[in-house]
């Protein structure tokens, strides 16, 4: 189990002062949350869709609480599909922060496998507010409001056919010409094929922005099809050190398998959602956002990613186009290998430029065009910070990635990119959470 007893250090450091409503508007104890939530959804081998939706809707817990204290705030009852909103709070001696931060919890433990290692994380944070002065009345009134919420929040959950699509069938490769199959080095099958029966937030089916379809698949070397498999083939062969940084950086492959010999073991990555929560909480803190401002712009990233992933997901198992690797393999050079591993399911469109366009959309939105930021997300991987004029030029950057990574053809990448500005520009007009901007 995680215990982050730099927490604990960190508390005792500051003292109690018992002025605990001076600093109901820290950020800390959010942001403190995303990077603890991250790392158990790294452990615990998420797929990038399932993690998506851990993310939001414990940030939607914590958002909808912080929304009932502050009039800036509106609610996202009736905003999202089959949302009704939070009970109230019965007792006005509470702290909406604390609450917040508990009904995060309650809903991420609920999600995760590692739930001790959540309820580990809690405990750690209630720790803060405990040393940071709020009374003993007050903690306890908080958790049984946040708990409250967290249960009317988790039924809600419940209904969004997550649990029935882990009673479908498992899926079937299409045994067709020009259809996705498993790609070494563990051929490892198709990763949520029924990800399209997911309940929307936003968007009002799967298939809202359904896009351009990609180029019919050919053998023929005029072919429109062949000549982006060979361009991902000869981009890969002459990729200079700028490009390798650049696939490295936006990998975000949760499934990378190591071999060696006889032996298979997984290294562990963070995901592109979370890669994109990680920037929004950069930008938080540039800005200076308190609380109530960082759980709005985290929970507006959340709710467009979610989305983006269910529309990016209906195409893949629509089009169930096939990976560079294999047709590469089979038809230009038997012996090339990709930058980075192919990941478990069909290729078209590329799920980083979906996901990465609709979260810089919104961040666009909520904090502006030419956002200069640096990106030390990787860092914990091993790789080197990365700074970035806007979230555009990011988001621009990771889609290209998987061109240099040789996992995904031109096509995916830019009509991948129309989708998720699409999706974004759809959550902007149809949500509002913030009434005075």
């Amino acid at each position: 189990m995680k215990i982050y007893l730099f927490l604990f250090i960190f508390c005792i450091s500051t003292g109690a002062n018992g002025q605990w409503s001076k600093i109901e508007n820290d950020p800390f104890p959010l942001h403190r949350s995303q990077k603890a939530l991250s790392d158990i959804i790294v452990s615990d081998i998420f797929s990038p869709p399932v993690a998506s939706r851990i993310f939001v809707y414990s940030n939607i817990a914590a958002y909808e609480i912080q929304a009932k204290s502050n009039s800036q705030f509106q609610s996202l009852k009736g905003q999202l599909n089959g949302f009704n909103g939070i009970p109230n709070a019965d007792n006005k001696q509470i702290s909406y922060s604390l609450a917040a931060t508990y009904a995060y919890w309650q809903v991420a433990k609920r999600l995760v496998f590692s739930d001790q290692v959540a309820l580990d994380s809690l405990n750690s944070i209630l720790l803060w507010y405990k040393i940071k002065g709020y009374p003993e009345t007050v903690v306890q009134n908080s958790i049984l409001y946040g708990k409250k919420v967290s249960d009317s929040i988790l039924r809600w959950v419940d209904q969004d056919q997550y649990k029935e699509t882990r009673k479908l069938r498992r899926y079937s490769i299409v045994k067709k010409e020009g259809s996705w199959a498993p790609t070494p080095p563990g051929y490892m099958a198709a990763v949520e094929p029924y990800w399209n029966k997911i309940r929307p937030l936003c968007m009002k089916t799967a298939d809202q922005f359904k896009p351009s379809p990609p180029p019919a698949y050919s053998r023929d070397k005029n072919s429109a099809f062949y000549k982006t498999a060979n361009e991902v083939y000869l981009t890969g062969k002459n990729l200079n050190d700028e490009q390798l940084n650049i696939a490295k950086f936006w990998d975000c492959n949760p499934f990378f398998l190591n071999v060696n010999g006889h032996m298979n073991y997984a290294t562990k990555k963070i995901s592109p959602g979370a890669h994109w929560i990680s920037i929004a909480g950069i930008a938080c803190k540039l800005k200076t956002f308190n609380y109530i401002q960082s759980s709005f712009a985290y929970t507006s990233t959340c709710i467009a990613l979610f989305d983006a992933f269910i529309s990016c997901w209906d195409e893949k198992y629509r089009s169930n186009y096939i990976r560079p690797e294999t047709f590469i393999n089979s038809n230009i050079d038997e012996n090339w290998q990709p930058i980075l591993q192919t990941p478990p399911f069909p290729e078209y469109p590329s799920g980083h430029s979906v996901a990465s366009t609709s979260a810089a959309y919104i961040l666009t939105k909520i904090f502006g065009d030419n956002f200069k930021f640096q990106d030390n997300t990787e860092v914990d991987y091993g790789l080197p910070i990365r700074s970035f004029t806007s979230f555009d030029q990011a988001a621009k950057e990771a889609a290209i990635s998987r061109l240099y990574g040789g996992i995904h053809y031109r096509p995916a990448i830019e009509n991948g990119q129309i989708q998720g500005r699409d999706i974004g520009k759809h959550q902007t007009e149809k949500i509002i959470m913030q009434k005075i901007i």
